[in-house]
């Protein structure tokens, strides 16, 4: 493969010199020259590359970010106020305005909040990869499809050829048949 077949492809489907290109379209060029695919499947949750750190961070924005984890949680501040305020009359551990409560909540807000962030962040970064391959995806297609066109257009161009030549070489004999009548 020549830097001269990819320039003209660049020139021809893309309407810009080859150095003009972005590194996906010369991808794309490239493996269009290949016939090579550019697909490729879904990643399998068999093929989990997260570290340790990253599969927690998924499970704790996944429950933190459920109804199920409201509930559990207003349950939880239910059992604790009923605790303090009717069960433990005498001798609450947190009598009211629940300081210790609020303590915890706090520090639960403060580690769950970049725990959660950490995991979208990471799903942000998987988007932005897929949204790359789909970009590199359609425009493959789009390339392959000005392609066909492009050899649509030529088998016309022959057939208009031969249908003129064939014309014409009808039009001669019919000129021959009329001289010799």
């Amino acid at each position: 493969m020549s830097n001269h077949d990819l320039s003209g492809l660049s020139d021809r489907w893309l309407g810009k010199a080859w150095e003009h290109a972005t590194a996906a379209e010369r991808a794309v060029l490239t493996q269009i020259h290949r016939r090579e695919h550019i697909a490729r499947p879904p990643k399998s949750t068999a093929d989990d590359d997260r570290t340790f750190g990253e599969r927690v961070a998924d499970g704790v924005a996944r429950l933190g970010g459920s109804w199920t984890f409201i509930g559990m949680f207003m349950v939880f501040l239910g059992v604790w106020v009923t605790t303090n305020v009717w069960l433990l009359r005498a001798h609450p551990f947190d009598p009211y305005p629940f300081i210790f409560l609020n303590l915890l909540l706090s520090m639960l807000a403060a580690l769950q909040a970049p725990v959660i962030m950490m995991s979208q962040n990471r799903h942000a970064e998987r988007d932005r990869e897929a949204a790359e391959h789909d970009y590199q995806v359609n425009l493959k297609a789009e390339l392959e499809i000005m392609a066909l066109h492009d050899k649509l257009d030529q088998l016309r161009v022959e057939q208009l050829e031969k249908i003129l030549e064939v014309q014409s070489r009808q039009i001669v004999l019919l000129q021959q048949l009329i001289e010799t009548r």
